[in-house]
């Protein structure tokens, strides 16, 4: 099952993906955007992401009990709020633990009455932060990323209980003030703790999908760089690359 959760709406949808069909889930408490969501443990659990706005970050945490694609209860549950909130964050379940990972405070906001639906920018900060969920349902704070990180939410794997992340955005340019991608590849050991940077991608991405599969490292789709020398968004392609991952 493939689940849709969240948006400028409180609405979220579960796909079916033998049949194709979608289907209703209960809505959230109320609207966000671009939350965190990982199935854990039997429940669905939605976390951060931004207000009705897209601009103001959230820190509530819900969870909804599922099985086979299907609610088993009628309303989201209330669980503890995640420390920091906003949108664009890896989310990973890794060794029984709920891992969320970088992200950013604040976003484009809609501009009232656009025809064209036309945005306005504000004040974005990236982080590096990595919280993890334990047994005791609090949030521990584990060591940060080698950069502050956003727009990873598909962009990884769990490989040798290592986690693999790729691209992404980090702080603006301090002069331009344009968003900055980042071309690295981050390793985050899951038994020592510790970051590593073990390479770097073809050109500086953000938004795009990773996977691996028997040895290959892949990755697909988003959007890059205008070249070499800038490092700010340009292009949304479709092209797919991969490489042997040796860990």
């Amino acid at each position: 099952m493939v689940r849709n959760v969240g948006g400028p709406t409180a609405r979220n949808f579960v796909l079916d993906t033998e049949t194709k069909e979608w289907h209703d889930l209960p809505p959230l408490p109320v609207p966000r955007y671009a939350p965190a969501t990982q199935l854990w443990r039997g429940r669905l659990h939605v976390m951060g992401g931004s207000k009705e706005d897209r601009h103001e970050p959230g820190l509530e945490h819900w969870s909804l009990a599922v099985k086979d694609g299907k609610a088993l209860e009628k309303e989201w549950r209330s669980e503890i709020p995640i420390p920091r909130g906003g949108p664009h964050r890896a989310c990973v379940v890794a060794n029984d633990k709920l891992l969320v990972i970088g992200g950013q405070e604040g976003d484009f906001m809609a501009k009232p009455g656009s025809p064209i639906f036309k945005c306005v920018r504000r004040s974005e900060v990236v982080y590096s932060n990595v919280y993890m969920l334990d047994d005791g349902m609090t949030w521990k704070e584990l060591p940060p990323m080698p950069k502050p990180d956003s727009h990873i939410e598909f962009a990884w794997v769990n490989v040798n209980n290592s986690l693999i992340i790729a691209g992404g955005t980090t702080d603006k340019h301090p002069i331009t003030k344009k968003m900055v991608l980042v071309g690295e590849v981050f390793r985050f050991n899951l038994d020592t703790l510790e970051w590593s940077v073990i390479g770097r991608l073809p050109f500086r991405i953000k938004t795009m999908l990773v996977g691996y599969w028997d040895g290959w490292l892949y990755f697909t789709s988003g959007q890059r760089d205008k070249g070499p020398k800038d490092p700010s968004p340009k292009k949304v392609v479709g092209c797919m690359f991969r490489t042997k991952l040796h860990l």
